[in-house]
């Protein structure tokens, strides 16, 4: 099919949009439910655009919609190049697509192409072919170790808890072989040794470029290609993309093989007009291997993970804002900031907790609780500082509105498999996802027409609301729209960082263009300089920044200590 965007798109003429953009994430079952049954789909993002838009934003990005049978919430795809019921049609996003074209917005989805779904028909043929077949050859099916080849073949681990292979019953009913699965038992992973899946996805971006999308946020990047001969896992590393100290790395992930994959997928892309662009999902350390990925031939973001999960605290934000910069800046790279997404705990419920609480595995009813009055100044203290740094800012939804993590969950409600695989010893991730409220007094707050929600919202959640919010000028959604159109006017993403000296170790001052930035990580107020507040997370009073705030100023000529360019 022809392209769905033109060359004379005025989108399309923005060169290198994404250096400096603000790019929203909409995790579509959690955002607006336009039919009635408990979960949001596109239609329902389509309605709701507009917030984006008075929000000011320059792109949104959508979690998975594709087919699947939901088992982790849609990153088990059976089809990629078609629309889950739950969530719409391929109509409803050519609907959407146009429609945010049209105010502005540019669409970034999501590509997941370490794994499929078990119902997907590759993996059902691969099933039926048996051993050596080639539909099996697609996914790693190996066989086991031990008598009979009883025991997995590695000693993997899953990310979401528990053995990373699963043993299948052959077609005459005897036990075969195992598959991978470095997440959940339903979600195989694909061999991307095989031509077959480079040709698959490099459909699957055609298909999807073709009908209009700006881009691809790829998911699990780091982990398309495993180590040849699969062998163990040292047991000094944690299962991650961390370096041991002799420089042994993780044989699951950040192979070298991964970035041959994205040098064609942006062959592909560049093939398109718009400048549509690729964002890695990666957590890879340290940032200069992570770099890796941006290089000018591969991909044109890459999150920065160290960044979302630096604890509150002054000397830690300034050595990861120095790190980063120098990692992307080496590779011609800007890099991306990011506090939230549907994957961690919401950083109001993070920066709640004493520094340096780990969360990894979310925050359930029996874990301690946080401070939700702290939590909501650092937060919003951190958010201004974030969005004053030169580069692409993501949000994730609700986080305009300060929402925190549902942390008190029932067990029987919760839906991630994280917390089922663990046995109920991790939370998982759905605190996080809990669809967003809208309207203080509606069912469901508006989420749903008439109250139904996939998964539970707290009863606290009126004063969250958009319509309560938006009629306040001292509401988080009032700082953050406030804080975008300066990012905007003063070109804060695409300006120069310098940093500049300041006394108290537990203030960060910087400066971008002709705005200066003040965050006090302290408790107590600090004196700020006798110049024009532009913007502040909390009030300034009697010319002094509160604890836990931010401050944007208007910039006078103090000292230089260091300059540092974004790319």
């Amino acid at each position: 099919m022809p392209s769905r965007t033109s060359s004379t798109d005025p989108l399309a003429r923005d060169a290198e949009w994404w250096r400096g953009a603000v790019i929203y994430q909409v995790y579509p079952r959690s955002f607006a439910d336009s039919d009635g049954d408990g979960v949001g789909d596109l239609p329902g993002v389509t309605a709701r655009l507009g917030h984006l838009v008075d929000l000011g934003v320059d792109a949104v990005w959508l979690s998975p919609f594709y087919r699947s049978p939901q088992a982790d919430a849609g990153y088990d795809v059976s089809d990629h190049c078609d629309v889950d019921p739950l969530f719409g049609t391929l109509a409803d996003v050519d609907e959407l697509v146009d429609t945010a074209h049209g105010m502005g917005l540019r669409v970034i989805v999501d590509l997941v192409p370490n794994h499929t779904s078990d119902e997907h028909p590759w993996f059902r043929a691969a099933l039926a072919g048996g051993p050596g077949s080639a539909a099996r050859a697609r996914y790693l099916f190996r066989d086991g170790r031990g008598p009979e080849g009883g025991q997995p073949p590695n000693n993997w681990r899953s990310v979401f808890s528990g053995p990373a292979w699963t043993r299948v019953t052959e077609p005459d009913g005897s036990p075969g072989q195992w598959y991978l699965h470095l997440f959940d038992s339903t979600q195989p992973d694909l061999d991307w040794s095989n031509p077959d899946v480079h040709a698959a996805f490099e459909r699957i971006l055609h298909f999807w470029l073709q009908r209009g999308v700006d881009g691809f946020r790829v998911d699990v990047a780091r982990g398309l290609v495993k180590a040849a001969g699969l062998p163990d896992h040292p047991p000094e590393l944690q299962l991650s993309s961390r370096e041991a100290p002799d420089g042994t790395r993780s044989p699951l992930f950040d192979q070298p093989g991964v970035h041959d994959v994205y040098r064609r997928w942006r062959t592909v892309l560049d093939g398109y007009p718009g400048r549509r662009i690729l964002v890695a999902e990666a957590h890879v350390e340290p940032p200069e291997r992570l770099a890796r990925y941006v290089r000018p031939d591969e991909m044109h973001q890459a999150f920065n993970f160290e960044f979302l999960d630096t604890p509150y605290d002054a000397a830690a934000v300034r050595s990861v804002v120095e790190r980063s910069y120098a990692a992307y800046g080496a590779v011609g790279a800007t890099t991306t900031w990011v506090l939230n997404n549907h994957d961690d705990v919401r950083h109001v419920s993070r920066f709640g907790l004493p520094v340096g609480t780990p969360t990894d595995g979310g925050i359930g009813p029996r874990d301690p609780q946080p401070d939700l009055v702290v939590g909501a100044r650092r937060a919003r203290a951190a958010s201004m500082l974030m969005l004053a740094l030169p580069g692409c800012a993501y949000l994730y939804q609700g986080e305009e509105l300060g929402l925190p993590e549902h942390t008190t969950i029932p067990d029987e409600d919760r839906q991630d498999p994280t917390f089922a695989r663990s046995g109920g010893t991790l939370a998982g991730r759905d605190g996080a996802r809990v669809p967003i409220p809208w309207a203080a007094d509606a069912p469901a707050y508006g989420f749903s027409p008439n109250g139904r929600s996939w998964l539970p919202q707290p009863a606290t959640w009126g004063p969250y609301a958009v319509d309560v919010q938006h009629e306040d000028p001292a509401s988080t959604l009032a700082l953050y729209r406030r804080a975008l159109r300066l990012r905007r006017t003063h070109r804060l993403g695409t300006g120069e960082l310098v940093w500049l000296e300041d006394p108290n170790p537990a203030v960060v001052t910087f400066g971008v263009g002709d705005v200066v930035v003040r965050s006090n990580f302290g408790e107590s107020p600090v004196p700020l300089p006798d110049v024009p507040v532009l913007l502040s997370s909390d009030p300034v009073r009697e010319g002094h920044l509160p604890g836990y705030a931010t401050a944007w100023l208007a910039k006078s000529p103090p000292e230089a200590e260091s300059v540092v360019s974004p790319s």
